[in-house]
């Protein structure tokens, strides 16, 4: 069992920067892909970003390419999400997701509490 923790989440200005961590506890971090989603009031949970178990492939939705950038640090067992040129249509809760493949695919097994991201214009 994988066991998820966003931190990073905030309240911040149109153009502003954020970043989220996602401190994963449990077995090999390295064999999961990892992925962040986000989830807006009144509308569905939507994909933004996901990275491979060693870090070499990652996938963005369009909406956040060029301004969020996904990482990893398989020695600390956490994954980022740098978020930059925060748009107010970026608000949302952003969650962490885990799968138990180490490469991308759409199905995720381990979901953590999610932060809360808030962008005033």
């Amino acid at each position: 069992q994988v066991q998820l923790a966003e931190s990073g989440g905030g309240l911040v200005q149109t153009g502003g920067s954020l970043r989220l961590s996602c401190a994963a506890s449990g077995r090999t971090f390295s064999n999961y892909a990892m992925g962040w989603f986000r989830q807006a009031p009144g509308k569905e949970r939507e994909f933004v970003a996901a990275i491979s178990g060693s870090g070499s492939y990652t996938s963005y939705v369009d909406s956040v390419k060029g301004r969020f950038f996904i990482s990893r640090d398989n020695a600390k067992n956490t994954v980022y999400l740098q978020m930059n040129s925060l748009k107010p249509e970026d608000t949302a809760v952003y969650y962490c997701a885990g799968r138990r493949w180490a490469v991308l695919g759409s199905a995720y097994d381990y979901w953590g509490q999610g932060t809360q991201v808030t962008v005033s214009s």
